[in-house]
């Protein structure tokens, strides 16, 4: 029996450590890359075998781009700030207005209820390319053209929906009854839904605004269409390094580590959140 036990145990490393490498593997190849120069990344065969150089974490970090035809300016750190301030904005902004909408979509039936949820999650289906042209008419006749707040309301296509619908399902999960004896008690609706219902419904909250971080922050053509380079997020961004010289892989690998950080970051640190959060309130809902 502890034969047994022992060999399934080492068979259930091996299958783990298995799939760590082919998941973590690109990650790790990309890592590599930016601490290699352009003619060492394209030699072939190719090797592990190399001089580390941090150089092109600092042409981000100062701006300047060194290819064969000369100097580049970038404003891959301005990006940077871009894309966490629009992120972060925009899910604040979707989680102020999409929990109480979800707790009303749970809990009260009422005329086109379903519908308006519905359309609201056909967002999250239709392509970018479908709003855009309008958008951009829109945008030019309000002024919202080229701004932060105008991004951050065309982000609310992505964000929305997403936390609607996942926190929607959450709520369906909390039995009504908890909600009726704090209200018994003498305490207001207000005080119920912040005191009662967003605790117990915090592992789907915190799992949808991960989710919409994240689709927001990898968000690439709203910006490109809607902004200009000083208010585009990284994922534009990335496209200044593309040059008529060719392309810079080094520095193409280090903005891309840079740019996932914030994000892998933030996943790891509400992974427990996000499984129990999709496990429970999203399948339901």
């Amino acid at each position: 029996m502890d034969h047994t036990s022992t060999f399934e145990k080492v068979l259930r490393g091996l299958a783990v450590t298995l799939v760590l490498v082919f998941f973590l593997f690109p990650i790790v190849w990309i890592f590599l890359m930016s601490l290699q120069t352009n003619e060492t990344i394209l030699r072939i065969p190719p090797s592990l075998s190399f001089t580390p150089i941090i150089d092109n974490y600092t042409a981000l970090v100062t701006g300047q781009l060194r290819t064969a035809a000369g100097s580049l300016q970038l404003n891959f750190m301005q990006n940077l700030f871009n894309s966490v301030l629009l992120s972060v904005c925009s899910v604040a902004l979707s989680l102020v207005l999409g929990v109480p909408a979800a707790y009303a979509f749970a809990r009260f039936k009422f005329r086109l209820g379903e519908d308006i949820a519905f359309t609201l999650l056909s967002f999250r289906f239709a392509p970018a390319l479908l709003v855009l042209l309008p958008l951009s008419l829109y945008f030019k006749t309000l002024g919202l053209t080229n701004t932060y707040i105008g991004l951050i309301w065309v982000y609310q296509l992505i964000c929305l929906p997403l936390i609607l619908w996942i926190v929607r399902g959450y709520f369906e999960d909390i039995s009504p009854d908890i909600e009726h004896a704090y209200r018994i008690a003498g305490n207001s609706w207000w005080k119920t839904f912040t005191r009662i219902s967003i605790p117990l419904a915090k592992p789907g909250i915190a799992a949808a605004g991960l989710l919409a971080f994240i689709f927001a922050w990898n968000n690439f053509v709203f910006a490109l269409i809607l902004a200009s380079a000083d208010k585009q997020p990284v994922t534009v961004g990335a496209l200044a390094f593309v040059t008529a010289s060719g392309i810079q892989y080094g520095q193409i690998a280090a903005a891309i580590i840079l740019s996932i950080t914030p994000t892998l970051a933030l996943a790891l640190y509400a992974q427990r959140y996000l499984v129990e959060g999709l496990s429970m309130g999203a399948v339901k809902g």
